[in-house]
């Protein structure tokens, strides 16, 4: 469950330290317990960001954290926004 194939030949593959829901989990985990719903994040605030900076999903490519944010927002608790110099989401 945690190798997801890339193309449909099937030559180039991705493997998951932890599936996108999961990270997802972790990091809405982190917003509640911080007091952190209804506010706004870059994805870089998130990712390397000084207040992430002891969580697990500090660092994680930002692929898997747009993938773990669209978990997120499908259970209606987060929503991928633009914003002038980029991408960020916002929790609910």
């Amino acid at each position: 469950g945690n190798l997801e194939w890339l193309d449909k030949n099937k030559t180039s593959f991705l493997i998951m330290w932890r599936r996108p829901e999961e990270w997802g989990k972790l990091i809405y985990q982190w917003v509640s317990k911080n007091g952190l719903t209804n506010s706004v994040f870059t994805l870089y605030e998130l990712a390397s960001g000084d207040d992430t900076e002891n969580e697990e999903f500090h660092g994680l490519d930002e692929m898997m954290l747009l993938r773990a944010l669209q978990a997120l927002q499908q259970e209606h608790k987060a929503e991928i926004i633009t914003l002038d110099d980029g991408r960020g989401v916002k929790f609910f």
